[in-house]
């Protein structure tokens, strides 16, 4: 039976970096055209080819590819376009699950997609980057298992503010990041 939910439009799509499937993600592109998408992680300098290679085939679906490049020297060789689609590079946020080791200043002069992290690391790599997009489940998951907001650079119990026996209260809490978090982008 379909999903009779309600339905957004894609609007970032990312592969299984650990299990990447080629065929299937690049069907999924096609299926459901969104926005922009990630290819392969560009981890070695022998991978530019076949990373290369990922992304002429995203860029027929996408109006964005992003190039997640992590081998030192390798952004030099990259386009800004590939066909009619906007190269961008993604930039792992270091987190206890991995993360970039380049340095942010090899990323700079291009437009960047931030990936995963916390807001305020996300922000703080803005001041040094010329970050165009970013993503994260971060505050999700603070709302989901610790009922926790994110506010200021901070996260905060929701027990404090009066919501936290509600039955929606994880609902409240992820609803308080996303709105803080947009807040904080648009002060930067």
């Amino acid at each position: 039976m379909p999903h009779r939910g309600l339905h957004y439009p894609i609007w970032f799509a990312d592969q299984n970096w650990k299990k990447p499937d080629r065929g299937r993600y690049i069907d999924a592109l096609a299926e459901h055209k969104p926005h922009m998408a990630t290819v392969l992680d560009l981890e070695q300098w022998h991978q530019l080819d076949e990373v290369l290679s990922w992304a002429e085939e995203a860029a027929r679906y996408v109006a964005v590819v992003l190039i997640i490049p992590k081998a030192f020297g390798i952004i030099s060789e990259l386009p800004r376009h590939i066909g009619s689609a906007e190269v961008r590079l993604g930039y792992s946020v270091p987190t206890k699950f991995g993360g970039t080791e380049l340095p942010v200043w090899e990323f700079f002069g291009w437009p960047v997609h931030l990936l995963g992290g916390q807001p305020h690391q996300q922000m703080k790599l803005a001041h040094y980057m010329d970050v165009h997009s970013a993503d994260s489940n971060y505050h999700h998951l603070m709302a989901t298992r610790y009922n926790e907001f994110w506010m200021k650079g901070s996260w905060h119990e929701l027990s404090a503010y009066g919501d936290h026996m509600r039955h929606d209260a994880i609902y409240r809490a992820f609803e308080r990041s996303c709105a803080n978090i947009v807040e904080a982008w648009l002060a930067l």
